[in-house]
Order: C-alpha cells, then structure tokens, then sequence
C-alpha cells in the first residue's frame, strides 16, 4: 500500500495537467466564457458595450437579408459593416435614438440587432406599400440623408431599415426629415457621427 500513495499521486498529478490543458489543444466548450474585448451585456452606448461591438465582424457589406432572414431569433448581427467604430459616434447615435424609445420597433442600437427585430423590420419591407406621394417623402429622405438611402450599402441593414421607413411614413406620417434623421443615427457603417 506504502509503494502505491506515489503512483497515485504521479496520475492524479497528470489528470489535473491533462485538464488545464485540454482547453489549449480541443478548444473551450465552457459556458461562462468572458469576452477578451468589452462585455456584450453592458448597456447600449457604454464603453464596455462599444469595446464588445468594434470587436465583432458579423455585420458586413456583403450581408444580405436572405442570409439574415435564416437567423434564429436570438443570434445577433453586431459590429459595423464598413468602417471602424468611433465611441464618441456611437455614444451620439445611441443618446439619439433614445427619442424613440416608444417605438420599441426601432433598434436602439444599430451595431446590435437580433434576428428577431431584423426579421420584424423585413417584414415591414415586404408587406408595406407605398402610394405615391409616400414614395416620394421616401425618396426626399434617401437625398437628405447622409448616406443615400437607409445604409451606406445594398446590404441587409438596407433592406431593413427601408421597411422601417415605410412603416414610419404608412403607419406613423413621418416626414422625409424624420425618416433622414432616423437613417443617420441608425447607421451602422461605423466612423463619425455628425447628429
């Protein structure tokens, strides 16, 4: 029994290795893992929250809303498509869009939407039309705005927050202005922010 306490010891020593190791060589499976960068609960606007976000490559140019449309509800689309992140841009865009916070439709932070708000906003795309002189508040608010249009591309953002325009102009009366401002604080192609 005396010669056996050190083999014992020797092979626990070495299960405990193996363990601390695993992680390096098969991956972490665990599920309370922290981000390296920010924390992706943190509150929109916040530095922890934009940390997170400049991080996150999952928003791109290239994105279109086919791909999003077979998101589950919970997987997000966070980061920005086009530009690195600006925090005081952010922090303007997030402290912006608190004005419509009743419209709970409308994303409160735009380098972060569920596939869920993104599916509801597609939905409006879909379902809404316009008469003419809808039409033509929408296309006054394409020339007005920063970017053209919804987005800096013809990506899924795009398509989404054109179907949030059209809701806002049918259901709400928005003007061409509104819908502009609503565009430029929505945006998610990263860099300044002149709000």
């Amino acid at each position: 029994m005396k010669n056996l306490f050190p083999i014992l010891l020797i092979l626990s020593a070495a299960g405990i290795s193996l363990f601390l190791l695993k992680d390096q060589f098969l991956g972490s499976s665990s599920t309370h893992e922290v981000s390296a960068v920010g924390d992706p609960s943190a509150s929109a606007g916040s530095k922890e929250k934009f940390d997170y976000l400049a991080a996150q490559t999952g928003n791109t140019c290239g994105l279109q809303l086919s791909t999003v449309s077979n998101y589950s509800d919970d997987r997000r689309v966070q980061g920005s498509c086009c530009s690195k992140m600006d925090f005081h841009g952010y922090q303007e865009q997030v402290e912006g869009l608190k004005k419509f916070k009743d419209l709970p439709f409308i994303p409160s932070d735009p380098y972060d939407i569920s596939g869920a708000q993104a599916k509801q906003l597609f939905s409006f795309l879909e379902n809404i039309e316009l008469n003419p002189a809808q039409q033509a508040i929408y296309n006054e608010a394409a020339k007005i705005s920063d970017e053209g249009g919804p987005c800096c591309c013809k990506c899924w953002h795009w398509d989404a927050y054109e179907g949030l325009a059209k809701k806002l102009i049918v259901d709400y009366d928005w003007g061409a202005q509104q819908i502009a401002e609503l565009w430029d604080l929505s945006s998610a192609c990263g860099g300044t922010h002149d709000g």
